[in-house]
């Protein structure tokens, strides 16, 4: 139950942020916005992960110096891997939201809920029930209608969000394995700081980031940074100790929803008929999938 409500708080606070990152392209170039929201979300989780924990504390005390630098380096090198999915994750995304709507943008993002368990059955052999599979066809049928306009082409928007739903894929993955191994609170600090330098790298290389840029768009680079980012990302590290990984990003996949709601509340975003009854067939494989068939 924990795990399960702080997911969905992290669902709703991802849902909103694609607000704050569709008004955030109005002034600055997406890479170096994901740089700027990266670098502050390192800021603010490092320092939690400085505070000592008595949890911690007690579990290490528990462990032999061989366990002991084995938790170590399962901590960094988890964050480095994590890091490295959620930077090509996140700069895809931004740049895909640039095309199109905050709405549209968090429903093809939760695409990830339908990848997660095939991926994991491809991938690593873990069996889904018939349910499972059931709300995938269903998810994708909601995805056609959702991106497709009859000509069976996505827009460019739509096809940098889809990248990116298959890297926030493996990013839950990635989270889900060395959650169990290592630290989470400082996997995450870790995972901003690699995503923090790959970002920079990019935008240096990709874009002409500026200090006046920045701070033009520094109120949608604050929430993302630290609320979306810093809280939101270190809430789902810490909620999927307790969660299934199938479970976690169908619980995450309802950002899509909040997504819609923020969009049309302060954008006064509007979907096309066909576009809203693709969400309503998302929506329900994602309740659908929750459901433990036999």
């Amino acid at each position: 139950m924990l795990g399960n409500a702080l997911l969905i708080l992290t669902a709703m606070i991802w849902g909103t942020a694609f607000v704050f990152q569709r008004v955030g392209m109005e002034r600055i170039e997406p890479i170096t916005f994901n740089a700027a929201r990266m670098a502050l979300a390192a800021v603010a989780v490092g320092l939690v992960s400085a505070v000592p924990m008595p949890a911690e504390r007690d579990k290490l005390s528990a462990m032999n110096e061989k366990e002991k630098e084995r938790y170590r380096r399962n901590t960094i090198f988890g964050g480095i891997c994590c890091g490295t999915f959620l930077a090509a994750a996140s700069i895809f995304q931004q740049m895909g939201i640039v095309y199109t709507t905050a709405g549209k943008a968090g429903f093809i993002t939760a695409m990830y809920m339908l990848l997660v368990p095939v991926i994991g059955f491809v991938l690593l052999g873990k069996r889904n029930s018939w349910i499972v599979w059931l709300a995938v066809l269903m998810g994708v049928a909601g995805m056609y209608l959702l991106c497709m306009d009859g000509s069976f082409r996505l827009t460019r928007g739509d096809t940098l969000i889809c990248i990116c739903a298959v890297l926030f894929s493996g990013h839950i993955l990635c989270c889900d394995h060395f959650v169990k191994l290592g630290n989470p609170i400082r996997i995450s600090a870790i995972q901003f700081a690699t995503c923090t330098v790959i970002s920079s790298v990019a935008a240096l290389i990709l874009e002409a980031p500026t200090v006046d840029k920045i701070v033009s768009a520094a109120i949608p680079i604050l929430y993302c940074g630290i609320i979306s980012g810093g809280a939101g990302y270190t809430l789902q590290i810490v909620a999927q100790k307790f969660t299934d990984p199938t479970i976690a990003s169908l619980l995450m996949s309802l950002e899509s929803v909040f997504a819609v709601i923020a969009g049309a509340l302060i954008l006064g975003e509007r979907m096309a008929t066909r576009e809203l009854i693709g969400c309503v067939i998302m929506f329900a494989a994602i309740i659908l999938v929750q459901i433990r068939g036999e």
